[in-house]
């Protein structure tokens, strides 16, 4: 990546939590991965309900499994980054944030050589400055409106009570197909999204202010 300019005049750095196409419009979107033992089942489910998501990649777990990554990109979904370690970056001045993010894009680019890398979500929702280094750097920091709590699973039969009825239209949902084991995620993925679908949902990429 070349130098970070300064922000355009008129440049957003706003966090976007905000579905592409109104309406009953929502956006999956998955953090921490990849991870082959639950990530590459996601995306058989994505594939089967032609769903694109988003998946916001953890540096050190790109740089481990740079196959999945490619398999992401191969099947059609948007990348985010991260950050290299997941670490909280909130207090972090601006260039240590900016090293970071081109760490973690490096790792994306050697895995998948050209893919692009829209949005940024910092680890932990721990905002800090990166916003404003993320989008000078060309990316959208991506927020949600919806969060699953799938960090800490409760079960498969709860995330799905909680995604049926917990999202809203527009709303960009966060979730995990990494960071620990996440099959009950992908378990409640695989069921709600025909219900969803029955009920008029449609499934749209977060807008992109940039």
């Amino acid at each position: 990546m070349p130098p970070a300019p300064a922000p355009r005049p008129g440049t957003s750095a706003d966090i976007v939590d905000t579905a592409r196409g109104g309406g009953r419009a929502v956006s999956l979107t998955f953090d921490d991965g990849p991870n082959p033992a639950d990530t590459l089942r996601l995306l058989d489910v994505l594939r089967r309900h032609r769903i694109a998501a988003v998946f916001c990649l953890w540096g050190e777990h790109v740089d481990a499994y740079p196959d999945v990554v490619r398999r992401i990109v191969a099947d059609g979904h948007t990348l985010g980054n991260h950050s290299m370690r997941h670490e909280n970056m909130s207090s972090w001045p601006p260039e240590r944030i900016e090293a970071d993010l081109r760490e973690a894009d490096a790792a994306i680019r050697r895995a998948a050589p050209g893919a692009r890398v829209p949005y940024f979500r910092a680890p932990y929702g721990a905002w800090g400055q990166t916003p404003a280094v993320a989008t000078a750097l060309g990316m959208q920091p991506l927020g949600w409106r919806l969060a699953l709590g799938d960090w800490d699973p409760p079960g498969a039969d709860e995330l799905v009570r909680r995604l049926r009825y917990g999202v809203t239209p527009g709303a960009v949902v966060l979730m995990h197909d990494g960071g620990g084991d996440r099959s009950q995620t992908v378990d409640a993925v695989e069921r709600v999204v025909p219900l969803l679908t029955a009920e008029h949902w449609r499934f749209t990429l977060p807008r992109h202010r940039a």
